[in-house]
């Protein structure tokens, strides 16, 4: 199968060569002159130059995007489409401590349950750490501080600009494990929620089928009106990767933490 490359360089926080906050990615687009018209071929021929970085690790973020004609398409919001995993991880922090985690909040435990629905999370996290204590009270302290973390929200650029160029011409939805009450704020921090009208949670879905399930996507494939194998979803977590390959769509892994 053919696929095209996207490639963004992200520039590290140590270059001495930037003195002030790091400029963002400017998208460019080289179209064969024998394609323009074609909308489909304007999104496949996606590719990026640097003027700074939506990753702060160094490291650029390499895109593997199929070049077949798809005719949806469903991101994940945090790590996906916005650089948010890192304020989680925050509030995730400052909530379980506060119910009586010793310590720090493993962060390696903390990136394994990308995507999977916050409650699930919660008792997760109480289990590893064996806190007696109410999954939902918090989840909720846990959304609240995020909540305050708001302003911090950044898109990650590659991804978002992908995303608002194929609304343009393809109907796009929202799959998230978070609350719709926290999406929909983040997405409107960092400017694209005029490009998603579909968003999808597991409070959407019958309980305990959230990711890695594939019920979410097959959902968010019917809100839009598109076959689930003409669907490609834009994914950074396991349990996103393994609930679309299981909905019969095509991944496009976006690289978490610079992995």
């Amino acid at each position: 199968m053919c696929r095209k490359t996207t490639t963004a360089a992200a520039a590290s926080p140590h270059s001495t060569a930037r003195t002030a906050a790091a400029a963002p990615f400017i998208p460019k687009f080289r179209i064969p002159h024998s394609e323009i018209g074609n909308r489909q071929s304007a999104i496949s021929h996606f590719f990026f130059a640097t003027g700074g970085g939506a990753r702060d690790d160094g490291r650029f973020m390499q895109l593997d995007i199929p070049s077949e004609d798809f005719a949806g398409y469903i991101f994940d919001l945090d790590g996906t489409l916005v650089d948010t995993m890192p304020l989680h991880y925050r509030a995730w922090d400052a909530a379980l401590r506060h119910f009586g985690m010793p310590g720090k909040l493993d962060e390696e435990l903390f990136y394994s349950f990308g995507g999977m629905p916050t409650p699930e999370v919660a008792a997760r996290f109480a289990r590893h750490y064996g806190l007696t204590l109410d999954p939902d009270e918090v989840f909720r302290r846990k959304e609240g501080l995020f909540l305050t973390l708001m302003p911090e929200v950044r898109r990650i650029a590659p991804v978002a600009d992908f995303a608002v160029r194929a609304a343009k011409t393809r109907p796009v939805a929202i799959a998230t494990g978070g609350l719709r009450e926290v999406a929909i704020p983040a997405l409107a921090a960092a400017r694209l929620d005029d490009v998603f009208k579909i968003i999808i949670t597991p409070a959407e879905v019958a309980p305990g089928r959230g990711k890695p399930a594939p019920d979410m996507f097959l959902l968010a494939a019917e809100r839009m009106g598109v076959p689930p194998e003409k669907c490609l979803v834009f994914e950074d977590a396991a349990p996103g990767i393994r609930a679309a390959a299981a909905a019969g769509m095509k991944v496009v892994r976006v690289p978490s933490r610079g992995r």
